[in-house]
């Protein structure tokens, strides 16, 4: 199965693909700020990703990879961060289109707040967990940053949205992570983590999956916007 991870970006991405061009959506018009913002955020994951599977903190299994490499990575893990963004924006921007999810002020402050502070203390806690560590404080001090000091308004709406997107997340991640396979895809090294799983997924996962999404939607709305000005 050397094309299995090749298999899963291809269908993660290809039904978003799709309707991107329905007339009710017109997501492809927003192409350019997507990939604008995508391009930001993929660099910034994949330098993280090159230096975790240098130092062994995870790794790729050769059997479901097709041997090409950037780097220390299969192609399909780069992939991985353009196609999972690309159906996770298109899909955040459809709900936000067509649904109103808004929460109070002080609510979406005590959330944010709440959660940051949750993912330090985790995040010291558990400092000698590499994945653990960078993962929850990173993603605190980004929810703190986004909140308040660049102020956007659609911080707790992304959270509402998240569980939705955790379902395709449980299948695509479980497959990755070995859920039904004889041998994962991408494996962890447990000493890094906290070795808490959902299946066969990591719980890091989840918070990390969350942390590109929120990046990748913070430019895109930024992009987005600053076109719209300019038109």
């Amino acid at each position: 199965m050397k094309s299995l991870y090749l298999l899963i970006n291809f269908f993660t991405v290809i039904v978003p693909f799709l309707f991107s061009f329905h007339q009710k959506l017109n997501f492809y018009k927003l192409w350019k700020p997507f990939f604008i913002s995508n391009s930001l955020v993929a660099l910034v994951f994949i330098i993280w990703d090159i230096a975790f599977t240098k130092i062994g903190v995870w790794g790729f299994n050769p059997d479901y990879v097709t041997g090409i490499y950037f780097f220390n990575l299969p192609i399909e893990e780069v992939l991985f961060f353009i196609c999972i963004p690309y159906a996770c924006v298109f899909t955040y921007n459809c709900l936000t289109l067509f649904f109103k999810l808004n929460w109070l002020a002080k609510s979406e402050s005590l959330i944010i707040i709440s959660l940051a502070a949750f993912l330090y203390i985790l995040g010291i806690i558990f400092y000698k967990h590499l994945y653990t560590s960078y993962t929850f404080l990173s993603l605190a001090t980004i929810l703190l940053l986004l909140k308040f000091i660049f102020k956007v308004k659609w911080l707790v709406k992304l959270l509402s949205i998240y569980p939705i997107l955790l379902i395709p997340f449980f299948i695509v991640n479980g497959i990755l992570t070995g859920t039904g396979l004889e041998n994962p895809v991408v494996w962890y090294n447990n000493a890094e983590n906290l070795n808490l799983r959902l299946l066969s997924i990591p719980v890091e996962d989840i918070f990390y999956g969350f942390e590109l999404i929120v990046l990748n939607i913070f430019f895109f709305e930024y992009f987005k916007n600053k076109e719209n000005r300019i038109v």
